[in-house]
């Protein structure tokens, strides 16, 4: 660029409402796709017909988390969500360590949700009489379907988002209706203390984390927000408690449709296929075929939602000045971060092909590998995030509301510390593999981290405004 070049706009601008920022942060949650894929894992391998109870406990951990974050958030007018928040309240080496920790985190989950997609699209197209083509091929093309979307404004990816939400939330809810409506046995598993805490809590709460993960993307979007300080902490407690009742309502009703003992039992035989095995019982084989379908348009949402979040980290770290300021610019019509979309389609898309060149099951190893990543990443974001709300206010003092900025954050990270163990202790059973596996995958994690810190050496904060470290130590 010449001296005489105007400087590109650096500003993200939008109209997004409670409505459209809740559609994007459920949607990265893939309702359908948590029904299908973990409620019969959370039955087989966790506490049996009682799972339905441990969604619940883990949305009551996690509003205790919202609390806090909520009311930290009219304090910090930046869209970094979990950067942001760190940086302010533990210091900016700490914040970087955790905005690249974010990035590692939100693109396994992404690339995850890539795996699951390609292999659901191989197994339609083939079940309807279509080519045999490479898991890898349709994923590569939903990366580019995500990547023009992600390059237009934000409020186009709500729309569809929001479409796609409401057919995938719809037909789940037409089967607990029709469930309900029947009336011939309702599980109490869920109620009875015994069974709650019977077979393994742990693995069982370490799933049922896992099924949340997206909620607290609300803060990423507060530049695109209408008054972001009311829009942000509405739209984060309306996700956190819409999932949590759709999780635990949703379970209960699979659960109740076999019987407590068959469910367990159906769930260990084939948890790849239960959830669409019981849709077709209950609602006949119309409902199996659209539900196959639609889990693959759930898949397709929560890939674009994340990829939203992703961009928006990238072009806070372009805008900050922990990555190239070309990161952090905006396009001049759309106002979206085109070049941080660019940048997050090619890494993904990168990534998906040296998966394929060494050959591994887009399910049984993307997917179970990066989704187990991604929960122990989001985990200790979590409980950062928690430790830096309480610093914060602790410093600042401009909220003297004892609930809100001791109390419930406080009480979340006790809670969030706990299912972080949890998760660590039984990670090789949550991905699948080796104890080895394992112990590469927190290496990345916890260097991700360690980067960020030496990196904040070489790039200082560029806002003043942040505490550091040595400040706060003084």
């Amino acid at each position: 660029m010449s001296v005489t070049d105007p400087e590109p706009p650096r500003t993200l601008t939008g109209r997004l409402g409670v409505g459209s920022i809740v559609f994007m942060v459920v949607a990265a949650a893939a309702p359908l796709t948590v029904i299908a894929g973990t409620v019969p894992l959370g039955l087989a391998a966790g506490n049996g017909a009682a799972f339905p109870t441990t969604f619940a406990l883990c949305c009551g951990i996690l509003l205790l988390f919202a609390v806090g974050f909520c009311a930290m958030s009219r304090h910090v007018p930046d869209a970094g969500a979990f950067y942001a928040y760190v940086q302010r309240g533990l210091g900016h080496p700490l914040g970087l360590g955790s905005a690249f920790l974010a990035l590692v985190t939100y693109a396994a989950v992404q690339l995850a949700v890539y795996g699951y997609i390609g292999a659901v699209i191989d197994a339609l197209v083939q079940n309807w009489g279509g080519p045999v083509v490479p898991w890898w091929i349709w994923s590569l093309l939903v990366v580019a379907v995500v990547g023009l979307l992600g390059f237009r404004n934000i409020e186009l990816s709500g729309k569809v988002l929001g479409a796609l939400l409401i057919a995938e939330v719809a037909i789940v809810l037409v089967f607990d209706a029709v469930v309900v409506g029947r009336g011939e046995q309702f599980s109490t598993a869920f109620v009875s203390p015994p069974q709650v805490v019977s077979g393994s809590l742990g693995i069982a709460i370490m799933f049922a984390i896992a099924s949340f993960i997206g909620f607290e993307a609300t803060a990423v979007f507060r530049d695109e927000a209408v008054d972001p300080e009311r829009t942000i902490p509405r739209a984060t407690y309306t996700a956190l408690l819409l999932i949590g009742v759709f999780y635990t309502l949703s379970s209960w009703a699979v659960v109740s449709a076999w019987g407590d003992a068959a469910a367990v039992e159906a769930a260990a035989a084939d948890p790849g296929g239960m959830i669409v095995t019981t849709i077709t019982n209950v609602l006949g084989p119309v409902g199996g075929d659209v539900a196959q379908v639609l889990l693959m348009t759930s898949l397709f949402a929560a890939a674009l939602a994340f990829h939203n979040v992703l961009a928006r980290y990238y072009f806070a770290l372009g805008n900050s000045g922990a990555l190239h300021s070309a990161v952090g610019r905006s396009h001049p019509r759309h106002r979206s971060p085109h070049v941080a979309s660019l940048t997050q389609s090619t890494v993904a898309a990168a990534f998906l092909v040296v998966f394929a060149i060494a050959g591994l099951d887009p399910v049984a190893q993307v997917f179970a590998w990066m989704a187990g990543t991604s929960t122990v990443g989001v985990l200790a974001l979590m409980t950062l995030t928690c430790a830096a709300v309480i610093v914060f206010f602790r410093r600042t003092r401009v909220d003297s509301r004892v609930w809100h900025t001791v109390a419930a954050p406080a009480l979340g990270l006790v809670g969030l510390l706990a299912c972080l163990v949890l998760t660590v202790s039984n990670f090789p059973t949550l991905i699948g593999g080796s104890g080895l596996l394992a112990s590469v995958i927190f290496a990345v994690l916890v260097l991700s981290v360690v980067f960020g810190v030496v990196w904040s050496r070489v790039r200082p904060a560029s806002d003043p405004s942040i505490p550091s470290l040595a400040a706060d130590a003084a």
